[in-house]
């Protein structure tokens, strides 16, 4: 098998590696993420002249067919750079969502603008009282003379204070927790009926707590077919796992080779620490549990790109448990190995571990996967 990129797939890793490297700094970084939008606008349109914004979807759709390989060379690279524009919650997963099910006419009403940088999206499928089921949906859509009207709850919906257009899971038919019976709508964020509590995450991130009261829909504006929404749902969710663990992948080499760095110049009892055997074998660690998590990615991936059944999912999960692991173990060694400087704002190191601790509970921890690969 083999494993070399492509070109085209290398030049996409460089170009992303290069922004990082000189246009978004830590510092800058910080600024944005405490801004009132809460990311850089002149980045985002940058995602979007560079076309990184179209990579994930069909040329036939006006992007540039790449699959869950080159999605997690994109999110390798963000989570190196920690990088909080809203590239998951717009293109992963609302713009997953309506690769996969809506309509050609649909697509044609948002795919465009989510490609040129003009349109943003948010996925809102989690419930308060759902923990990590994707099928316990309380969110009724009940069906009326023009088409439905929907009522509900949603809670940490990403990138929901600056969404233009909401993908929403409801329920048409079935009991609570039925995986068949769920749907999934496209919402304008600003239909009446539509209420948003804004809130910054710990991750630097921003979300919406939303509210659904009598907000009334089209027929046209359902994705896939009624009541057959949780097979694209659960297909958008392990897509976005492997991005988001991507990201992961990417957060923990920036720690092991700072802290190795780190370790280089800071000095006890007149040597640098980095001498010391017990912090060199922690150090090898971090690495291992690094390059562990970097090859569950790729077989993560290619397992997408070669079809989505059994298998990926198992693939996916397995994934998410070496995430969990990985990540919990690289983060907390950094921050020890740093001392208390670890965690303070002014240094990266805790924003990582941050990042890191967050990535563990989106879309299932560790504990749900685990059990999710032994059931499948």
């Amino acid at each position: 098998m083999d494993f070399s990129f492509s070109q085209e797939q290398n030049m996409l890793q460089e170009s992303i590696e290069r922004f990082v490297q000189n246009d978004y700094g830590f510092d800058e970084r910080q600024k944005n993420a405490h801004s009132d939008l809460g990311f850089s606008q002149d980045h985002w349109q940058t995602f979007a002249e560079l076309g990184w914004l179209g990579v994930p979807f069909a040329e036939s759709d006006g992007g540039f067919g790449g699959g869950a390989v080159e999605a997690s060379l994109m999110m390798e690279q963000f989570g190196r750079g920690l990088v909080i524009e809203p590239f998951l919650a717009t293109v992963v997963l609302a713009g997953g969502a309506l690769k996969h099910g809506a309509s050609d006419a649909l697509k044609a009403r948002y795919l465009p603008g989510v490609i040129d940088g003009s349109l943003h999206g948010a996925l809102a499928y989690a419930e308060p009282q759902a923990r990590f089921n994707l099928a316990d949906t309380c969110t009724t859509a009940a069906a009326s003379a023009n088409g439905f009207v929907l009522n509900g709850q949603k809670a940490v919906v990403l990138n929901g204070p600056r969404a233009d257009f909401l993908v929403i899971s409801a329920r048409t038919s079935g009991e609570q927790r039925d995986r068949t019976g769920i749907s999934l709508f496209v919402v304008d964020a600003k239909a009446a009926g539509v209420t948003r509590r804004d809130f910054p995450t710990v991750d630097a991130f921003r979300a919406s707590e939303i509210t659904l009261e009598n907000v009334s829909v089209d027929a046209d504006s359902v994705v896939g077919a009624v009541g057959e929404g949780y097979e694209i749902l659960e297909q958008v969710i392990d897509e976005a796992i492997v991005s988001v663990g991507a990201e992961a992948v990417g957060c923990m080499e920036k720690l092991y080779k700072e802290t190795v760095e780190y370790c280089k110049q800071r000095e006890q009892f007149g040597q640098p620490i980095g001498k010391f055997q017990v912090l060199q074998h922690r150090m090898v660690d971090m690495f291992m549990e690094h390059e562990q998590a970097k090859s569950l990615m790729f077989m993560a991936a290619m397992r997408m790109d070669e079809g989505y059944g059994p298998d990926t999912k198992k693939a996916v999960s397995a994934f998410k448990v070496q995430v969990g692991k990985s990540g919990k173990f690289v983060g907390q060694s950094a921050v020890q190995l740093h001392g208390g400087m670890g965690m303070t704002e002014e240094l990266s190191v805790g924003h990582y571990f941050k990042r890191l601790t967050i990535i563990d509970t989106l879309f299932g921890n560790s504990d749900y996967h685990l059990k999710r690969f032994g059931a499948l």
